[in-house]
């Protein structure tokens, strides 16, 4: 089943969730002290693509919510709007409902997505 929905997911808005993870990341990359930023980017970008069996476990710390602070102000609200719009917009279908949540997720994750562990259930 997580397979399907997976493979629904990607075609239903998150590979353009993804793309957005990977830009950013390539535009954290270009100076030298962003290039943590990005990595982070291009890891939080696999659960964009694969949403379904996958949860978010917040361990931050200080280091994690100065960055948060940085990242909030640059590129968070950009992609939390995006992801958070594709949402609501999936949500007004009963068959969508499903994949606004995961929307819904990776919107909060994307306003804070240093000290987040993504763990598989």
């Amino acid at each position: 089943m997580k397979f399907l929905g997976n493979l629904i997911w990607i075609i239903c808005g998150g590979l353009i969730s993804a793309i957005g993870w990977w830009v950013a990341g390539i535009l954290w990359c270009i100076t030298v002290v962003g290039i943590p930023v990005g990595l982070q980017c291009f890891k939080l970008s696999s659960i964009s693509l694969n949403p379904f069996g996958k949860e978010v476990v917040d361990e931050g710390g200080a280091v994690s919510c100065l960055l948060n602070v940085i990242w909030f102000i640059v590129s968070g609200v950009e992609l939390a709007l995006g992801n958070f719009l594709m949402g609501c917009f999936l949500c007004i279908t009963i068959i969508g409902i499903p994949f606004g949540k995961q929307f819904f997720k990776i919107a909060k994750l994307s306003l804070f997505p240093f000290g987040a562990k993504i763990i598989k259930i």
